[in-house]
């Protein structure tokens, strides 16, 4: 074998079908797209969702829910995050830029401390809202929780 005598299996490729090239070809005139109508004109498309009449079916189901524009999306941070950050970088601060330059915010986000997790550092912490037990947690080690707008 050869790459000068390679070529398909025998039946592996077939011609294309050539409409519209004649009456002789079997397939002139109307080059099978039927008589008129939007169909038969070049640039038709038919939607996705069409189901040939039916009922689509984003019409068929109901409508739920909503998008609430006014819900503040945080970013949250737990006591067992803010004891990993004081025992792995020794802070003894954090804060917004802090944060941000450690990349564990983006340049958008609204931070919130939550109380999952144990603090054992002394640490004074700004963020844009803190749970009540977050807020405990740092009081309860002699730390401040400050809450910035």
């Amino acid at each position: 074998m050869k790459l000068h005598n390679l070529k398909p299996a025998e039946g592996a490729v077939k011609k294309g079908k050539r409409v519209g090239r004649g009456q002789g070809s079997g397939k002139g005139g109307t080059s099978t797209r039927g008589h008129k109508g939007a169909q038969s004109r070049s640039g038709y498309k038919r939607r996705p969702s069409f189901e040939g009449g039916q009922m689509p079916l984003q019409r068929r189901l109901p409508k739920r829910g909503f998008k609430n524009i006014n819900r503040v999306e945080y970013r949250v941070l737990n006591l067992s995050t803010l004891q990993h950050l004081a025992d792995k970088y020794n802070l003894s601060k954090v804060d917004i830029e802090a944060l941000r330059s450690l990349k564990m915010i983006g340049k958008q986000d609204v931070v919130k401390v939550l109380g999952n997790g144990e603090l054992k550092a002394k640490m004074d912490v700004s963020a844009h809202a803190f749970s009540k037990s977050a807020k405990e947690g740092i009081e309860s080690v002699g730390g401040t929780a400050n809450i910035i707008q």
